[in-house]
């Protein structure tokens, strides 16, 4: 409550107009919930503070919209008055039914211009932070970002009912019976494919820094090895010396000196060490990251696999409509005909009934 109650200090209405709001069943995900009992103001309000737009409707003090817009969100025209958008962060789908096609288009039109605005606005933050990033924040993995959960897609793949509508002043749009399903199947193909994307830009990145760091193993090895044999090498030459007893003194000395130039090689051997084994771990972080890609491609998969057969059931029951209204058609044609058939037959049995009747009289 709060939160709106700060509204005219932090946000202002950019554009508003007046539609019946509609929730999605969090329950069964299949029928919408009419969260108005009659037509109320919906609006777009601008927070120059965050720089984000949002969706914004009140009934009495009660918020029954309260959506921000971001770029991977997409409004659709279910019918010629009704439309719909799914919002993750709330986990819920809105529904909106306007009394004019025209409303409709209108508050379609201001959707998409303010996510445009939206796209930008996180661009250029996006370009203000990588700026104002250190050298050290710009290493292999720290780019990587957490993939989405699956908590982030709404809706249902069942065909959605239409809700009860109760009379009120203005006319109210409803939702049709196959719009929802279809929206749905196309809203998770299209997080899946920017999640894909996502991820394979980190898997190139992944790789290169894996190779990096393979190359850096092979020459951190090879500078081990010449370690080695310069520390034998100087053991054996400490030995040679220690055999001369003439040059103790300076042997002494040198023995001093050449222990303390393998100490500092022993300290530079460890640093490598600790060096091989920080790079290790980032491979095996880069090979895990690889398997939840192919993890998420198999989902993704699953979903088009999905989508295939909701389009499929929903071309069958385009046509099983079609097939009943040819039918409806035929039958109104039949019961046309009998109606002349039997117009005519009340027609001559109205003439015989004059007939006899005259027939009685003369006789």
């Amino acid at each position: 409550i709060h939160d709106f109650c700060s509204l005219s200090f932090r946000e202002q209405p950019i554009f508003s107009t007046r539609a019946h709001v509609f929730q999605i069943d969090p329950n069964t995900k299949k029928n919408w919930v009419p969260t108005s009992k009659h037509a109320v103001t919906v609006s777009y309000f601008y927070d120059s503070t965050r720089n984000v737009y949002r969706i914004i409707s009140l009934d009495g003090s009660k918020a029954i919209i309260n959506s921000t817009i971001t770029p991977n969100m997409t409004f659709t025209k279910t019918s010629q008055k009704f439309g719909q958008w799914a919002d993750s962060r709330a986990n819920t789908v809105y529904g909106l039914g306007f009394s004019s096609e025209h409303h409709l288009s209108k508050f379609a039109e201001k959707f998409q211009e303010f996510k445009e605005a939206a796209r930008l606005a996180k661009e250029k933050s996006q370009e203000k932070m990588e700026l104002t990033s250190t050298p050290s924040q710009e290493s292999a993995g720290g780019d990587i970002q957490s993939p989405l959960t699956p908590e982030s897609i709404n809706g249902t793949d069942d065909e959605r009912a239409t809700p009860e509508v109760t009379q009120n002043s203005e006319p109210r749009a409803e939702p049709t019976q196959n719009a929802l399903p279809f929206t749905h199947s196309s809203t998770i193909s299209k997080h899946w494919e920017a999640e894909l994307a996502t991820l394979k830009g980190n898997n190139a990145k992944l790789t290169a820094a894996l190779l990096e760091s393979t190359a850096n193993v092979k020459q951190w090895k090879q500078q081990l090895a010449a370690y080695q044999e310069e520390a034998e090498r100087l053991h054996k030459r400490v030995t040679e010396l220690e055999c001369v007893s003439s040059q103790a003194n300076a042997v002494h000395t040198h023995k001093t000196e050449l222990n303390q130039t393998i100490q500092e090689l022993e300290s530079t051997l460890k640093k490598k060490e600790e060096e091989i084994e920080g790079l290790k771990q980032e491979i095996d972080n880069a090979r895990e990251l690889q398997a939840q890609r192919d993890s998420l491609t198999q989902k993704l998969q699953e979903v088009e696999i999905r989508n295939k057969d909701l389009e499929g059931q929903l071309s069958d029951l385009e046509q099983r409509l079609e097939k009943s209204q040819n039918e409806q058609e035929a039958f109104r044609n039949n019961l046309k005909t009998l109606l002349e058939i039997l117009d005519g037959k009340i027609f001559e049995l109205t003439e015989l009934r004059d007939n006899l009747a005259k027939l009685i009289e003369c006789s």
